[in-house]
């Protein structure tokens, strides 16, 4: 028999945690499998820590959200949101239920054609489209979404000057009870600006006009927003064909539907509040269904929400590396996961558990990542049980963004697998080496060697 390990006692305050409505908190139970999948043998074979996708629940989400809505509104499209998760083998998951694809830059403009997306079913969204990109953008016959007066300006001369009709909308910001107002993106609706541009498009003569967009926020726990901004995008539909007699093909309500992540300092867990896509999709076509656009002429509603579409499917294993006490007697564990690789612990309390089973005594722990830098906090407070070193955990609910602005930052950016509906792993990302890092520098040759 080994000797156990030997650890100072010390005085500590009970702390039972806050009550819900369901009364004190329970003991966290583990999470050993994903779809029938052992965590262990994922992290065995691929190495820790491991992003983890589960195609299966991806197309569960899927089409959960496309019936809430398609049931309730006769012309549905959805479009995947590239900037929330663009691992190709994500992206084409969404593709091959149906969505279109929805992209904010030439870089994923770029890499939505890679993936085989028709040029006419991509949207093309945000401030930073440049001369190139919009020319492809019209050569392909993609829907453009104006975020500016100077593009619009730059639309004109190219449709001129190359003799296309580029097919475009406008993104209008609008107040729709959410602060800060979303202004800096699009033409406000309030100050008259939206109508103008809409005016101005129609003057050009050389622009298809074929929809409207917005964009109200992000992680909206409120369906009364997007109520909001479809009656005022359905006005601004009406407004254009009664003055000019044309009928718009789409309007966009864009996406910011929360997930059932828990922010920061909330009391109760986003399990409790996010909105269901029941929800929002019957405020949204509520309210289309009752404007005054004739009923022959409804267009066609395009969503384009990511994080509730994803974030459920992805999850991230680790190993614990040490465990020690602070200065005021709390426990911190410190796990091979920072804030580099999950960007989104900056915005949430993820909901973190041990993979295998462990004592039912629990502790008010800090849990730190790998980092060189004080700010690399997973969780700031947590009743959480006593693991140790070498023993596994998995965070909950990562797939939104974090493979998207996650950075190399002193460790390496991890293997990212994707279980199929089978639970067969597949490896959609190979992790990084120092060889990834190298290749893409360069030493001058005055600088290649050193004595010392």
């Amino acid at each position: 028999m080994s000797k156990l390990t030997f650890e100072r006692p010390i005085i500590q305050r009970i702390n039972a945690g806050l009550p819900s409505k369901y009364g004190m908190p329970r003991r966290l139970d583990p999470i050993s499998h994903i779809d029938g999948t052992s965590i262990k043998s994922l992290l065995d074979e691929f190495g820790s820590p491991l992003f983890v996708i589960s195609e299966q629940t991806i197309r569960k989400t899927y089409k959960e959200a496309h019936r809430a809505f398609s049931s309730r509104y006769p012309n549905v499209q959805f479009s995947w949101s590239y900037k929330t998760n663009y691992l190709n083998a994500v992206c084409n998951v969404f593709h091959q239920e149906g969505a279109w694809a929805e992209v904010v830059s030439g870089f994923e403009y770029q890499k939505a054609i890679e993936n085989g997306v028709p040029g006419e079913l991509i949207i093309f969204n945000g401030p930073d489209k440049s001369t190139d990109d919009l020319r492809l953008a019209i050569e392909n016959n993609s829907l453009i979404h104006i975020d500016h007066f100077d593009e619009l300006y730059e639309l004109i001369h190219l449709s001129k000057e190359m003799g296309e009709r580029p097919k475009v909308a406008i993104r209008v910001n609008m107040d729709t009870g959410f602060y800060p107002l979303w202004d800096r993106f699009g033409f406000n609706f309030e100050n008259g600006e939206a109508w103008d541009a809409l005016n101005r498009v129609m003057a050009s003569k050389t622009l298809d006009l074929l929809g409207l967009h917005t964009h109200i926020g992000t992680y909206i726990l409120s369906t009364d927003g997007y109520r909001i901004a479809a009656e005022k995008l359905a006005s601004l539909a009406v407004k254009l064909e009664k003055k000019y007699g044309h009928v718009l093909k789409y309007i966009d309500l864009g996406g910011g539907f929360a997930s059932k992540n828990t922010l920061r300092g909330a009391y109760y867990p986003g399990t409790d509040t996010a909105p269901s896509f029941d929800d929002f999709a019957e405020a949204i076509t509520s309210a289309l269904m009752s404007s005054e656009i004739k009923p022959d002429h409804l267009p066609m509603l395009i969503l384009e929400t990511g994080r509730a579409m994803i974030d459920e499917a992805g999850f991230l294993a680790g190993s614990v590396l040490a465990t020690k006490r602070l200065a005021d007697g709390r426990r911190a564990t410190i796990i091979d996961v920072g804030v580099n690789i999950l960007f989104t612990s900056f915005w949430y309390d993820h909901d973190i558990r041990p993979v295998e089973a462990v004592s039912d005594q629990s502790e008010d722990t800090t849990i730190y990542g790998p980092l060189c830098m004080n700010i690399d906090v997973i969780r700031g407070n947590i009743m959480f049980p006593l693991l140790k070193k070498g023993d596994h955990f998995v965070i909950r609910r990562v797939g939104a963004y974090n493979m998207t602005q996650w950075m190399q930052f002193i460790t390496l950016r991890p293997n990212v697998i994707m279980l199929d509906s089978k639970g067969k792993p597949h490896l959609i990302r190979k992790k990084e080496s120092l060889e990834t890092i190298n290749s893409l520098e360069n030493t001058p040759e005055h600088l290649k060697n050193f004595e010392l």
